[in-house]
C-alpha cells in the first residue's frame, strides 16, 4: 500500500515538473528576438525594407501578447510552446530583413545616381525657357514664382548631394526624385505659357 502512494506521490510530482517546464517564460528565446529585431533597425531594414521589417516587429508584438497571454494562467495550465514557436518566426524575420538591406540599399543607390544627374540638366531647361517665356504683369510674377521654386528645388538637390555622400541612399533618391518632378512641371508651364504667347 505505501509503495503504490508513493508510486502515486512520484507520478503527480513528475507531472508538475513537466508543467512547470512548460510553465517557464522563454525569457532566452524572447531576448534573442528582440535582439534581432534591433539588428534589423540598425541596419536600416525599417528604412529600406519597411514592409519586411514592419511584419517582422508584428509578429514579435504578437508573439509576446501570447507569451502575456500564458502568463495571466494558472501555472498548471500554461505552455508556452505556441510562444516559442511564434517567437522563432519573428526571429527568423527579423534576420532575413536585415540580410536583405545591402542589396536594397545597392538598388537605391543605383536609383539615386541615375536621378541626381537628371535635376541640373532639366534646370539648365527650364532656365532657358524662362527667357522664352511672356513677360507681361501677369508673365513677370509667375516667371518669379518659379524662379522661387527654382530657387528650392536648388536647395534640396545640395541637400540630397549631402545624404549622397554620407550613404543616405534613400534621402538622397528621394530628394532627387521629388526635384525632377517638381521642375518637370515647371518646364511644363512653361512651355504652355510660351505656346499660349505664340498663339497670340
Amino acid at each position: 500500500m505505501k509503495i503504490k502512494v508513493l508510486s502515486i506521490v512520484v507520478s503527480a510530482l513528475f507531472l508538475l515538473g513537466m508543467f512547470a517546464g512548460c510553465a517557464k517564460v522563454p525569457q532566452d528565446v524572447i531576448d534573442g528576438a528582440q535582439a534581432a529585431l534591433q539588428a534589423a533597425k540598425t541596419a536600416e531594414a525599417d528604412r529600406y525594407l519597411p514592409e519586411q521589417y514592419n511584419a517582422a516587429k508584428s509578429a514579435l508584438d504578437a508573439a509576446m501578447a501570447e507569451v502575456e497571454t500564458q502568463s495571466s494562467k494558472f501555472f498548471l495550465f500554461r505552455s508556452y510552446k505556441k510562444a516559442g514557436e511564434m517567437l522563432a518566426a519573428a526571429t527568423t524575420a527579423a534576420q532575413e530583413a536585415q540580410n536583405g538591406v545591402a542589396a536594397r540599399k545597392e538598388e537605391v543607390r543605383q536609383e539615386a545616381e541615375a536621378l541626381l544627374p537628371q535635376v541640373p540638366e532639366a534646370i539648365k531647361q527650364a532656365q532657358a525657357l524662362m527667357k522664352k517665356a511672356p513677360r507681361g504683369k501677369e508673365g513677370k510674377a509667375a516667371l518669379q514664382a518659379i524662379q522661387n521654386d527654382l530657387t528650392l528645388v536648388e536647395a534640396s538637390m545640395e541637400q540630397a548631394n549631402t545624404a549622397m555622400q554620407n550613404g543616405d541612399y534613400l534621402t538622397a533618391r528621394d530628394k532627387a526624385k521629388a526635384s525632377l518632378d517638381k521642375t518637370n512641371a515647371l518646364i511644363d508651364e512653361l512651355k504652355q505659357a510660351i505656346s499660349r504667347k505664340a498663339g497670340r
